[in-house]
């Protein structure tokens, strides 16, 4: 008769490990927070009592009254995962009287436990297994905006979220309260390409409550993240010369008209595009808003022949958005560039200047059947008669018919299709804003 056991030491509990987790690195103690799912019978196998009925985990402190002694007792020193029975005698059970209905006056119990969680009240997050890149220039700070992958989980190895499942990365600012306070300390400090788990206690997580579906209350959680980029909004392009031709005496600027190569990627490597898979440049005149304001930071002050390495943050890349199936929303884009070629521009706000003193019967000589107007085909005629003969020069980079229809519209004030002697002025004597001969 096992109430034999108590016949020497009424005051005793005797346990009995049956399974043991491969790896254990903290223990239950005294004032610990525990979550554990349990069968309770009497000696003879009676089932009183059991937690997975309910489907609700027995959440509680342990060794601080919450419980009857002999589980208080018992609990101490198990690992998450551990499997024991505990069986106690009567006084440090319900004693004489039971519990008024299953358990008799004098029972003797036995609990069938397993511990799937436990963590302490002062406990903070815990860091491990980290993975750094050997190239870490710049750790997050708060204030960063990050964007990673994770696998959730719980202490006992549940799985309950995967930003893997969902083929995208979790976005947010870090520091300022928009995920939980565990995740927000935890992405303090990282590097581009790292990995880590940051196992966070409850009171740092979803609380007492959980999230009333997959997260239990008063759960510890374990988040296995992989950091893909981060950047913060004060960010500019980071501009890095990795090669540059000893005669480098003309340099881009605004309004030139520049071919370049570049490779394109996101900060974990991934490819994007290459001007190498076309075997032709890309071509853009400067300051035309013809690229993410990132690449023309990128590409200003530059020679030809020099390479840069281009680090650009999305706010002056692609933004919030991206490019759907090639740029993920908030990127942060990495360019390696090469400057093949450039073609100097003209001043700012004008579309054509004239390399030679200008001719004073320049509207005559527009005027070619001599009718007193200048019809659109006469004004086009000219201008390119003049840019073929080395006279002008229009904008490079842009379509110059384009740029001879808006000529010839900022002439023809009256909108009539036709330009007088009278509309007829030339750009020095207008105000900047026309872009007038």
């Amino acid at each position: 008769d096992l109430n034999r056991l108590w016949d020497n030491c009424t005051d005793c509990i005797h346990t009995n490990t049956y399974h043991t987790p491969p790896v254990c690195s903290r223990k239950v103690e005294v004032s610990d927070f525990v979550r554990y799912h349990y069968n309770g019978t009497l000696l003879d196998g009676t089932l009183f009592d059991s937690s997975h009925t309910r489907m609700r985990t027995y959440d509680t402190y342990v060794g601080i009254g919450w419980l009857i002694a002999g589980m208080d007792q018992g609990l101490l020193g198990m690992c998450v995962g551990e499997r024991r029975i505990i069986t106690m005698p009567p006084s440090l059970g319900y004693g004489e009287n039971g519990d008024g209905s299953d358990i008799p006056g004098q029972a003797s119990l036995v609990f069938d436990v397993v511990l799937l969680d436990l963590h302490n009240p002062r406990d903070g997050i815990t860091v491990t297994n980290q993975q750094v890149p050997e190239s870490c220039t710049r750790t997050s700070v708060a204030g960063d905006f990050v964007r990673y992958h994770y696998n959730g989980s719980l202490l006992d190895g549940t799985f309950f979220d995967s930003s893997y499942s969902r083929n995208r990365t979790y976005d947010t600012y870090v520091g300022q309260g928009y995920v939980i306070a565990g995740m927000d300390e935890g992405l303090i400090g990282v590097c581009v390409g790292e990995k880590r788990t940051i196992t966070i206690p409850p009171h740092l997580a979803y609380g007492e409550e959980g999230t009333g579906s997959k997260i239990p209350g008063s759960a510890v959680l374990v988040f296995d993240v992989h950091i893909i980029d981060f950047h913060n909004p004060a960010d500019s392009t980071v501009v890095t010369v990795t090669s540059k031709p000893e005669e480098c005496d003309v340099h881009t600027k605004k309004g030139d008209f520049v071919k370049y190569h570049y490779n394109a990627s996101l900060m974990d490597g991934t490819p994007i595009d290459s001007t190498y898979n076309y075997g032709k440049t890309y071509n853009i005149v400067l300051g035309a808003n013809q690229v993410v304001p990132g690449m023309e930071d990128g590409l200003m002050d530059m020679c030809v022949g020099e390479k840069r390495h281009l680090v650009i943050p999305p706010h002056l890349g692609y933004g919030e958005r991206g490019v759907t199936g090639e740029v993920p929303g908030s990127a942060v884009l990495v360019f390696d560039i090469e400057l093949v070629e450039m073609e100097e521009g003209l001043p700012e706000g004008y579309m054509f200047i004239w390399n030679e003193d200008v001719s004073p019967d320049l509207f005559a000589e527009m005027d070619k059947n001599e009718d007193k107007v200048v019809e659109p085909s006469e004004f086009t005629d000219y201008i390119l008669q003049q840019v073929n003969d080395g006279k002008g020069r229009l904008a490079p980079g842009f379509d110059p018919y384009r740029i001879i229809d808006n000529m010839f519209s900022n002439q023809d004030r009256d909108g009539d299709g036709k330009i007088t002697e009278a509309e007829f002025k030339l750009k020095a004597d207008e105000s900047a804003a026309h872009d007038e001969l």
